[in-house]
C-alpha cells in the first residue's frame, strides 16, 4: 500500500493540525496537507496524508474511513496518481 492518503468529505473549517492529531493516533504522520481553492483560499473539502510506512497507511484507513469528524464521516483511502485531463474548452461567444 502506498504510504499517502486521500482524505475525502473533510469539513470545511477542518485543519492540517487537526489531521495530523488525529493521524498520529495510527502512527507517525509524515505530512498533512488540505487542499485548498486557489482563487477564495476556501477548503475544498479534502487533502492528503502522508504516513511513514504501509502499515501505518493500512491502519490508518481502517481506523478513519468513516470516522466522524467534525460532523462528517470522512472517506479514507489510498492516494492515486492525477489522471491527465482533456484541455478545457474555451468559452465562446
Amino acid at each position: 500500500m502506498n504510504q499517502k492518503l486521500f482524505v475525502g468529505n473533510l469539513s470545511y473549517s477542518s485543519s492540517e493540525d487537526e489531521l495530523r492529531e488525529l493521524f498520529s493516533q495510527a502512527g507517525t504522520v509524515s505530512s498533512a496537507q488540505i487542499i485548498n481553492d486557489k482563487f477564495s483560499g476556501r477548503s475544498k473539502g479534502f487533502g492528503f496524508i502522508e504516513m511513514s510506512t504501509p502499515e501505518e497507511a493500512q491502519k490508518a484507513v481502517e481506523m478513519f474511513n468513516g470516522h466522524d469528524l467534525g460532523g462528517r464521516k470522512l472517506t479514507v483511502n489510498e492516494a492515486q496518481p492525477l489522471q491527465p485531463r482533456p484541455p478545457k474548452r474555451e468559452f465562446q461567444r
